[in-house]
């Protein structure tokens, strides 16, 4: 691989282009001047946007590689992949998602990245909503669809903010000048094998940093600005208040009042993103007032507790919570805001997820009155009953298991206005969830 990629070639090719985060990498080299193009077997808003913006995107199993001189691929795909081994036979140069966001990352003079198993997407766009309403040049790289700034946004070369992803391991290619590290959660056991061996993931992501910010009682063996509840902690909250599931509060930072803020998210959890994403920008010197207005200005990502419509006159919410603590404050989060019944349909994400913390699934989902169990998102793995929706489904008392929107429509039959239907889940879920919204509307 060449020293500079980014230096040295001048045309890319991305497989798997229509991902979150691949399609935002795709956005960002074509807003530096690259030549790109792509391929993705499944298209959606995301190839929308990249071939409004004049990027070629196919869906042809076949594209024809010989115009590009990088070939970008997703870890989700295999050695065996035709278009992988079309590339090595070729002589392209290869290289993965992750280390392309390396190479990305040297363009800019400073690095934020953030880790953790929940919150970054919301953390990563709070900073950059701060950055921008500080008109500070900066770019962004996030793991969603900002209601504003969508899944990328170049503004400058000061600063770069993205999301730090765990899984392989990928994390560690980055050297940030600032990481933020919201938990240490066990997650992605299917690569590390245990919770412990992630978390020396995040200790080692840690030192390759030059400032860490980390959430207070956690990581204990890392030196670095704590985050919390706690007063204890450099960055913390007081005088919090709930208003219709957003919250208030005044900010400290070691003692010391900062100021108030305000959000405009649900949940009692974004507290603690706006948190890590204050003492990220207060690192850098940002004023106080100038990171109040700006998380002010965040209304939210899509799927991040996202008001998605209304079915019978119930309010329907989608969001990507795929964790057991992710649906614990989901759940705690729709309580707040609901007065009737809530419903909740939640789409498990791969089998490996589900059998790893099938005990700590049934826990959280245990509660749920009215619950359905849809049909697992498998994405890049094979079929594992001892993981499926279907082996999670009776291993809750109350629970129903969903194969298709149908069975969702009659879950929903007798759901009415004061409801809350709860859609979760990493997976296609969002996609059915409109579907179904649609056919009463």
């Amino acid at each position: 691989m060449a020293e500079n990629i980014l230096t040295d070639y001048d045309s890319f090719f991305f497989l798997g282009i229509g991902g979150v985060s691949m399609s935002a990498l795709a956005k960002l080299l074509f807003k530096t001047g690259k030549r790109v193009a792509g391929y993705d077997r499944c298209e959606g808003e995301y190839t929308d946007e990249l071939k409004s913006m004049g990027i070629e995107v196919t869906s042809d199993y076949g594209a024809d590689l010989s115009g590009s001189q990088v070939i970008v691929y997703t870890d989700a795909l295999p050695e065996s992949n035709a278009y992988i081994i079309q590339a090595r036979r070729m002589r392209r140069v290869l290289i993965s998602r992750g280390r392309l966001l390396v190479e990305v990352s040297r363009l800019f003079k400073s690095t934020v990245a953030v880790a953790g198993c929940h919150g970054k997407t919301t953390c990563t766009s709070m900073i950059a909503h701060i950055l921008d309403h500080a008109q500070i040049p900066f770019a962004s790289h996030i793991g969603g669809k900002d209601a504003s700034l969508s899944n990328c946004c170049l503004k400058g070369y000061d600063v770069f903010v993205t999301e730090a992803c765990e899984y392989k391991r990928n994390f560690l290619y980055l050297n940030p000048d600032v990481s933020v590290i919201l938990n240490s959660d066990a997650d992605h056991l299917d690569c590390y094998g245990t919770a412990e061996n992630l978390r020396r993931a995040y200790v080692e992501f840690a030192a390759k940093s030059g400032k860490t910010i980390k959430l207070y009682g956690d990581l204990n063996e890392v030196d670095g600005i704590t985050f919390g509840f706690d007063d204890r902690a450099d960055y913390y909250a007081k005088n919090m208040r709930n208003v219709n599931g957003s919250y208030c509060f005044t900010a400290y930072e070691r003692g010391k009042r900062l100021g108030g803020v305000s959000l405009s998210v649900c949940g009692k959890h974004n507290v603690l993103n706006a948190l890590a994403a204050i003492a990220a920008t207060r690192v850098g010197g940002m004023p106080f007032g100038k990171i109040a207005e700006g998380l002010a200005s965040f209304t939210g990502v899509e799927r991040r507790f996202e008001r998605i419509g209304k079915y019978n006159g119930a309010t329907c919410i989608a969001d990507y919570a795929h964790h057991p603590t992710e649906i614990r404050a989901a759940l705690k989060t729709a309580r707040l805001i609901t007065d009737g019944e809530l419903y909740v349909v939640f789409q498990p994400h791969t089998y490996s997820r589900t059998k790893s913390f099938f005990k700590q699934f049934v826990s959280a989902l245990s509660p749920l009155r009215k619950l359905m169990v849809y049909k697992t998102f498998a994405a890049r793995e094979y079929y594992d009953d001892a993981g499926s929706a279907l082996t999670l489904a009776g291993g809750i008392k109350r629970a129903c298991y969903g194969e298709c929107e149908t069975d969702i429509e009659n879950f929903l039959r007798t759901a009415a206005a004061g409801d809350t239907v709860l859609f979760l889940g990493a997976g296609d879920i969002y996609d059915v969830a409109k579907d179904v919204i649609n056919i009463v509307n």
